[in-house]
């Protein structure tokens, strides 16, 4: 046994086989336990619940309402009957396939992934057993009830996300989290998941293997008081004092030699999560790969995808969507530009320079909000302030913008115009958004990464709180969106901007 494990296991009750048992059983695992079953319970019911309501909308929309309609083949079963098997077989694949798997519901795509899949594995075994058997099912019939139930289920686990980080964000569903590490990086999870609520962690504990911490030793993180315990106390008390249902490592070097596997060894069967972080941010999982090295476990980091973003995929999505978006919104363009220019003196679009691909400056469009020669009292707007020293030269209760200009920029409609920038080949619909001049002067070497991609409509700062956000955080966010792209991830921030206008908090 390691010098880590008989640190561990150095409690008086021990079973006999030598492994650790907790002297008490957390409250806080119970009350996961029960949060996660409750949240197990409710989404079996909702994809049962969708899952019927498809075939029985499929059913009812290809047949009407004569329930006796019978598939035609060696099995005489009518399609009520064949409609009951299917939710049956699909609802059990859903469970085959853990798609319900604590470990994935409730945050990332994973649970969406494996939602797809059950999905396409219903539908392929179907296909399978009508060939094999020569059972002709209704193509139609078919061909409504998968993509319904697909839509259904993704929406129904959309909603109790929506539920769970909504409870999250006010305090509740949160699981407490012992860090096994050092204090500074247990310092910066605790202020991440502070920062991301939706997460549903908070760190309530750090412990230090190997050291010794001081008497009431502990981390001041945005107010809140982490004890820091070290190896005077062995993991079960630590787990105890933090009241922790789930432990991350974050220093590995902290357990030594083979200390993490004593570690997994010590929490079986206690329920208690074990997870280790490899202090890596601002990554997408796609670009994350684990792969066994000599049977060492290594993290594969791919490279930046900045070719990617400026590939003929995107020109093409973006040069489709800006031509369909036109048509789409031109009584909406011809109604805003008529009130432009009945309310207020002046031209009807505002051109503004702006510095967009590889530092090449453009004129971006916008319909004028303001009254004319509002750029030249900026400055002394931005000094009143006092963020004359800030870049995003943002005025709040701007005095300057007009009634008409209020509402097109409350709703976004005011940046309707650029869709022709994105024709032009000056912007893309999603993208960092375009800076001035005088804020890419401000910039530093990372935030320069933003200009190696074209600027876009909408971007992932835009959708995250705008101009409610610090300069640090947009281009964080951006830096992210331009090293991480991918189409999917341009078509979920479209989304996200559709909610986002919605419901334009931070927009001014």
């Amino acid at each position: 046994m390691t010098d880590l494990a008989r640190d561990i296991t150095s409690d008086p009750e021990l079973d006999s086989d030598g492994y650790g048992l907790p002297p008490v059983t957390s409250s806080q695992v119970l009350v996961r336990r029960n949060r996660q079953t409750n949240y197990r319970r409710g989404l079996l019911v909702t994809d049962l619940a969708v899952l019927a309501a498809a075939v029985s909308i499929a059913q009812l929309w290809h047949f009407g309402t004569d329930s006796d309609v019978r598939a035609n083949g060696p099995f005489d079963v009518s399609y009520t009957g064949l409609g009951a098997a299917v939710v049956a077989l699909w609802w059990a694949v859903l469970e085959l396939i853990r798609a319900r798997d604590t470990r994935v519901i409730g945050d990332g795509t994973d649970e969406y992934r494996r939602v797809a899949r059950a999905t396409f594995a219903t539908f392929g075994s179907i296909a399978i057993v009508s060939l094999m058997f020569k059972w002709d099912m209704s193509r139609g019939y078919l061909a409504i009830a998968f993509p319904l139930g697909l839509f259904g289920l993704i929406a129904g686990r959309k909603v109790w996300r929506v539920w769970v980080h909504r409870q999250r964000r006010q305090g509740h569903h949160l699981s407490s989290v012992l860090v096994v590490g050092g204090p500074r990086s247990a310092s910066d999870m605790a202020a991440w998941f502070h920062r991301h609520p939706s997460a549903g962690l908070r760190v309530a504990g750090v412990w230090v293997p190997d050291a010794q911490a001081e008497d009431d030793e502990s981390l001041d993180v945005l107010d809140q008081q982490i004890p820091v315990m070290g190896n005077d106390q062995n993991l079960f008390d630590a787990l105890s004092i933090a009241e922790a249902d789930t432990v991350i490592v974050t220093d590995t070097e902290h357990l030594g030699h083979r200390g993490l596997r004593d570690l997994t060894w010590q929490l079986e069967g206690v329920d208690v999560d074990l997870m280790v972080s490899p202090n890596v941010t601002d990554f997408s999982g796609s670009r994350i790969h684990v792969r066994a090295v000599a049977g060492m476990p290594l993290m594969h980091l791919e490279e930046p995808q900045y070719a990617e973003a400026g590939a003929w995929p995107k020109l093409v999505f973006d040069r489709v969507f800006a031509l369909l978006a036109i048509v789409a919104f031109a009584p909406l363009l011809i109604i805003a530009a008529s009130a432009v220019k009945l309310t207020s003196t002046g031209p009807l679009l505002y051109r503004q320079r702006r510095v967009g691909l590889h530092g090449e400056a453009f004129d971006m469009l916008k319909f004028r909000s303001m009254r004319v020669g509002a750029d030249a009292e900026l400055a002394d707007l931005i000094e009143a302030q006092g963020t004359a020293d800030i870049p995003l030269f943002k005025v709040k209760d701007d005095p300057r913008i007009t009634k008409v200009g209020a509402v097109l920029r409350r709703y976004s409609i005011d940046e309707l115009p650029q869709l022709f920038n994105v024709l032009r080949g000056d912007m893309s619909v999603v993208g960092p958004r375009p800076q001035v001049a005088a804020e890419v002067e401000l910039y530093d070497d990372r935030a320069f990464r933003r200009l190696t991609v074209r600027p876009g409509m909408t971007g992932l700062w835009q959708v995250s709180g705008r101009s409610d956000l610090s300069w640090e955080d947009s281009i964080r966010l951006d830096t992210y969106y331009v090293e991480n792209w991918s189409l999917t991830s341009d078509l979920a921030i479209l989304w996200r901007t559709i909610r986002a206008v919605v419901v334009p908090d931070g927009a001014y």
